[in-house]
């Protein structure tokens, strides 16, 4: 394959920036890394032409520098997640201070794939919250080792000449890996790291939390909310813990000291129903781009919402008015 031409490679290596940035997201957590450690990537790989000698397939070669492109930042920046934390009668809760939301829709192929058979889809669980949030607590090179094998379907040959390693090494720390991630599932009452597939009874528990908003009602909230319901904000260190935390701040912002008038806009992210918020504040005629909820529902009932900042609104394709 002949890829010395820029105009070539750029179309070849374009087909597979999709699903490096989401592998790059799922590396560091962090949607703006992972686009700035892509564009690291391509550029890595054009310097690097002469050596692609086609042994392997032009995915293969920039995953692996990819991978090791996301390894080199982390060690220029390592990041250690936050303490623990315990609320009485809860599970363990960990911060991730530095995630970001994934929108669904940056997670398709760029074209149908019969059309673009190189161009992958990603697999809504692996960008789904709580594994990326268990993921970002494994050592790095532990956490490349996982993604390469179980979710880019690498054999441990591949995974060892990627990481310039061992077999031997890569199978111990998978399995290390695994066994961390039992380990942070128990701790964290995570039954599944899987998110559902959308169904009609998701769309309805979204449609009630909207109409919540829109009313201003703390109670209806609150009967969506499971006991051990988990609140936060990253990057603030600012974390609500179990049902009455939650159903305070919800009763503080929509009865005691509201900001203003909500409306909230439906979209999805990291395989999860998501709401946009837009705020009017008193005196004012116009819905702004205020934060987005990110949700996530076990049996019925809302059991996290992970709230980002409306920096975000233009990657969902979200104006910073509403108008509706």
């Amino acid at each position: 394959m002949n890829i010395t031409d820029e105009a070539t490679f750029a179309e070849l290596t374009e087909h597979h920036r999709r699903e490096l940035r989401a592998h790059c997201y799922r590396m560091l957590g962090s949607f703006d890394d992972a686009e700035d450690l892509v564009q690291e990537t391509m550029l890595r790989a054009w310097r690097r032409r002469d050596g692609f000698d086609g042994r392997s397939s032009l995915r293969t070669w920039l995953y692996a520098i990819a991978t090791n492109g996301c390894l080199d930042q982390l060690r220029r920046r390592p990041r250690q997640p936050a303490p623990p934390v315990r609320a009485p009668g809860q599970p363990e809760f960990v911060e991730i201070t530095w995630l970001e939301p994934f929108p669904d829709s940056l997670a398709e192929p760029v074209a149908p794939e019969q059309d673009r058979p190189d161009a992958a889809a990603v697999a809504a669980e692996t960008i789904e919250l709580a594994f990326l949030i268990a993921i970002q607590q494994l050592p790095p090179r532990q956490r490349a080792v996982l993604i390469l094998r179980d979710l880019v379907d690498w054999s441990a040959a591949e995974t060892a000449a990627a990481l310039d390693t061992t077999v031997a090494a890569v199978n111990s720390a998978l399995q290390r890996a695994k066994a961390t991630l039992r380990e942070i599932a128990q701790r964290q009452d995570r039954d599944t790291m899987r998110a559902a597939a959308a169904s009609p009874a998701e769309r309805e528990l979204l449609r009630r939390y909207i109409d919540a908003h829109a009313a201003a009602d703390p109670a209806k909230i609150v009967d969506m909310l499971r006991e051990e319901v988990r609140f936060w904000m990253p990057p603030q260190p600012l974390h609500f813990l179990g049902k009455d935390a939650v159903a305070a701040f919800f009763q503080e912002i929509f009865v005691t000291k509201p900001p203003g008038e909500f409306r909230l806009v439906p979209v999805r992210s990291n395989g999860h129903p998501a709401a946009a918020n837009y705020l009017r504040a008193p005196g004012e005629g116009e819905f702004r781009a205020l934060s987005l909820d990110v949700l996530r529902f076990v049996d019925g009932t809302l059991d996290e919402i992970v709230t980002f900042d409306n920096k975000f609104f233009p990657l969902f394709g979200l104006p910073e008015v509403w108008v509706g």
